[in-house]
């Protein structure tokens, strides 16, 4: 992987864009961060020139998927430095389940804590057949929680459409939300919500204080839509969302994620924080 690092022609590229981020600061009292999986492939061939971009766009902070974990320490702080220099945040990180066990829990505590992430996200847990197996997955969550809360870091669960998807006449989520502490966050992905034929807004509702983020990803039915759509071109209610979001659902920052589009992975995610401003101011 390559080294991240910012050079001197970045430096006065960064110079250039700070009156549109503060400007971009000041229009939400939520801030606005991309999930990085949103650029992956130019990710990896430019980590920092990726994350350059991002916040020359406007872009508050970021969420880190999977392959951070493969970082080396020096290479993880040098992340760190290019993240203070850019004025950015790392709200959080998207992991894998096999990175809560005991033996990788640790490390993936320092990481977050070296880049200044608040949450460790399980992004998928690929549990055993039947509700037990959602149980099982909650004990993980919830014993994390707790190895975590001395260090100042918390954990939470990132939705597909598996776990809005009835089995055994409930919802995993359900199973997922009865059975762990409420300092777990539940993070909710509106696209795959809304696949599964759920309601984003009553889901919301239904849990007061546990929606710390929310990846906002659009969908609508078609083949030739599904997850393709950019920010509000599908059937999302994205002005209910932000209204229960931000009333009782406790939401700390949001996240535009996308899986691809008509458009460039760059331009993609221009145009989706574009959207996401005008919805959201207005």
């Amino acid at each position: 992987m390559q080294t991240p690092s910012l050079s001197r022609r970045s430096f006065l590229a960064l110079s250039a864009m700070l009156p549109w981020s503060l400007r971009a600061f000041a229009a939400t009292l939520v801030p606005v961060g991309l999930e990085l999986y949103s650029v992956r492939n130019a990710m990896k061939s430019d980590l920092s020139g990726t994350v350059l971009e991002v916040a020359q766009m406007g872009y508050q902070g970021v969420e880190f998927y999977a392959p951070y974990f493969d970082w080396t320490e020096p290479q993880t702080r040098e992340m760190k430095k290019t993240l203070d220099d850019l004025g950015i945040r790392c709200y959080s990180t998207h992991n894998s389940r096999t990175y809560f066990t005991p033996e990788n829990l640790k490390r993936v505590r320092d990481m977050n804590l070296v880049l200044g992430s608040k949450y460790l996200i399980m992004s998928s847990s690929d549990p055993k057949p039947g509700l037990e197996g959602w149980k099982e997955v909650a004990d993980t969550l919830n014993s994390a929680a707790d190895q975590l809360e001395p260090a100042g870091l918390k954990t939470g669960y990132h939705n597909h459409e598996l776990e809005f998807t009835p089995a055994e006449g409930k919802r995993p989520i359900e199973i997922l939300a009865t059975n762990t502490k409420s300092s777990v966050a539940l993070q909710l992905d509106v696209g795959t919500c809304l696949k599964a034929g759920s309601d984003p807004v009553a889901w919301i509702r239904a849990n007061p204080g546990r929606i710390k983020s929310i990846h906002c990803k659009d969908w609508a039915p078609g083949a030739d839509k599904g997850y393709t759509v950019l920010f509000g071109e599908g059937v999302a209610d994205w002005k209910g969302i932000f209204a229960a979001a931000e009333s009782v659902g406790g939401v700390e920052y949001y996240l535009v994620e996308q899986e691809g589009s008509r458009f460039s992975e760059f331009e993609t995610a221009k145009k989706c924080l574009e959207t996401f401003r005008r919805q959201h101011s207005t």
